[in-house]
């Protein structure tokens, strides 16, 4: 029997603009086990979140296909998809946008409850809305208070709360930290580990955040204008970055030391335009080892060793 939950194939998201096509997402693939995390880093813009809301399908996709626990849920009706979300759910990256300010904490855990009939019971499902208040760490005295009167701490806890009413499979997390304090950034991914292990969730972990990303992911995927370029265990992809790219993202990351700090790759050059990309090497035009034919061809995502995949001409020829 299979372990893989989530098969992504040549997922495209395309935006029809004045100019032409803005390829936001062009053809990624990936596969994600059960229980496991899977990161998806990579600059502001370069199809992360359209990455997570399309497998969501809160955007449409273009083209490809996305395959959950046996079924390509690009092929559902709006009735079959709408119970298909009861196995996936979305944690937002702002806390407080994402929450109805006219709504308590316990109408806003309760809503999807009710939307999908779980509980027509009102004191069980108080029940379940306290509950689920106690796995996030909120205390009960905060049964009626509002999103104005709590700290962006709290509200990621109810916005956690809410995902994890539907007693999901699956949980794509949009940045849930970046808004948050640093200390409470780290209760937050502590947090939701814990449930990890013990309800054995499978998370898409979206972030710019590549230290978080390091501790928080069992396999790293990095994102370039609407493709993917590398793809490795958390280990090896810091271990050994193999893509351009890679390595300058890698080398930005702060080193809490002030002797014998790594160099810092800094990258130079025009970014490529997602708006009708030629079919080169994206990019090219910002690379320090940048060879002719990166002008020429795309380069393909290859494996270049045991689970560590990159889309790189240098790398095929070294």
């Amino acid at each position: 029997m299979s372990n893989v939950l989530l098969e992504v194939k040549d997922l495209k998201k395309y935006y029809k603009v004045p100019k032409g096509m803005l390829h936001a997402v062009d053809g990624v693939s990936f596969n994600l086990e059960k229980g496991k995390t899977l990161g998806i880093v990579g600059e502001s813009g370069c199809g992360k979140t359209t990455i997570g809301r399309a497998i969501l399908r809160l955007v449409e996709p273009t083209s490809g296909s996305v395959i959950f626990d046996g079924v390509d849920i690009l092929k559902l009706n709006k009735q079959e998809m709408r119970h298909m979300r009861r196995n996936m759910q979305l944690i937002f990256q702002d806390p407080f946008s994402s929450l109805n300010p006219r709504k308590t904490i316990t109408q806003t855990i309760e809503e999807p409850i009710i939307l999908a009939n779980m509980i027509p019971d009102p004191d069980k499902r108080f029940m379940r809305v306290m509950e689920l208040m106690d796995t996030v760490g909120l205390a009960e005295r905060l049964v009626n208070t509002y999103p104005h009167e709590l700290d962006g701490g709290r509200r990621q806890r109810i916005g956690i709360a809410r995902a994890l009413a539907m007693n999901p499979k699956f949980i794509i997390c949009d940045e849930p930290v970046s808004a948050l304090d640093v200390s409470i950034q780290a209760q937050i991914l502590n947090l939701m580990k814990k449930i990890q292990r013990e309800m054995g969730l499978t998370y898409i972990f979206i972030t710019h955040n590549l230290a978080v990303v390091n501790h928080f992911s069992d396999d790293i995927t990095v994102m370039y204008l609407g493709r993917l370029i590398e793809k490795a265990p958390s280990e090896t992809l810091f271990a050994n970055p193999l893509h351009p790219y890679t390595q300058a993202l890698l080398s930005a990351v702060p080193v809490p030391r002030i002797h014998n700090r790594p160099e810092r790759l800094l990258l130079r050059g025009e970014i490529t335009s997602p708006i009708n990309p030629e079919p080169i090497c994206r990019f090219a035009n910002r690379c320090n080892y940048a060879m002719p034919i990166c002008s020429k061809e795309e380069p393909c995502l290859i494996e270049v060793e045991p689970d560590h995949f990159v889309a790189c001409h240098i790398v095929k020829r070294g």
